[in-house]
C-alpha cells in the first residue's frame, strides 16, 4: 500500500474515532504504560517485522515504478504508430512486444537503487516520419539516456514489410541491438509514423 494512502487511512481512523475511546478506569492508563515498557525491552521481536515491511515497500515501489513506465511506454508506442498503423498491429504489439518491453524496463530498474528510480523519466515525444525512436528513458538529474526503445522498418526480399522492435542501453554505449520482436505489416509500404 502506498505510504500516502496508509497515512491518509491512519488520519481518517483517528478523526473518526476521536473521543470515542477513553479509559473508563484510572488504572487502564497504567496498564497501557506497563505494556509499552515491556514491549520496549523486547526489540528483537519487532526488528524483523520492520525489516520485512521496509523490503516489501521497496519491492512495491519498484513494482509501481515498472508498472508506471510500462503504461507510459504503451501510450508513447501508440502515439508513434498513429491512427493508420495502430489498429493493424495493436493486438500483436500488446501480446508480443509489450511484455518484452516490461522485461527490459525491469532489468534496467534493477541496476539502480530504489531512491534513484524517481529520477528516471520517459521522453515526451516519439519520433515521427521515418525515425526509429519510440521513447527513451533518461536520468532527469543528469539528462543522459539510460535505455532507448526503437522500431525499424525492415523489408527483406520477397517478405514484405516488418516492424522490428529493439532497444539499446547505456551499458554498451547504445551500440548493441537487443531484440524485442517483429510484427509483419504487409507487402505494401507502411505509412509514416504518427500519420
Amino acid at each position: 500500500m502506498n505510504k500516502w494512502l496508509r497515512k491518509s487511512f491512519v488520519v481518517m481512523v483517528s478523526l473518526l474515532t476521536f473521543g470515542l475511546i477513553t479509559p473508563a478506569q484510572p488504572g487502564v492508563l497504567d496498564r497501557v504504560k506497563a505494556d509499552n515498557e515491556a514491549s520496549e525491552r523486547e526489540p528483537a521481536k519487532t526488528e524483523p517485522i520492520v525489516a520485512e515491511s521496509a523490503q516489501s515497500e521497496e519491492v512495491a515501489d519498484r513494482d509501481q515504478f515498472i508498472e508506471n513506465m510500462v503504461k507510459l511506454a504503451e501510450e508513447r508506442s501508440y502515439e508513434k504508430f498513429g491512427s493508420k498503423i495502430k489498429p493493424v498491429i495493436e493486438n500483436e504489439f500488446r501480446e508480443i512486444i509489450l511484455p518484452n518491453i516490461e522485461k527490459a524496463i525491469a532489468e534496467t530498474a534493477t541496476q539502480f537503487p530504489d531512491e534513484n528510480l524517481a529520477s528516471l523519466a520517459i521522453s515526451e515525444q516519439p519520433g515521427a516520419g521515418h525515425s526509429e525512436k519510440i521513447f527513451n528513458i533518461k536520468n532527469s538529474q543528469t539528462g543522459k539516456d539510460v535505455i532507448r526503445f526503437h522500431v525499424r522498418r525492415d523489408n527483406p526480399p520477397q517478405s514484405g514489410y516488418w516492424f522490428n522492435f529493439h532497444y539499446h542501453t547505456f551499458n554498451d554505449n547504445f551500440q548493441e541491438h537487443h531484440n524485442l520482436g517483429s510484427i509483419y505489416w504487409d507487402k505494401n509500404t507502411p505509412p509514416k509514423w504518427m500519420a
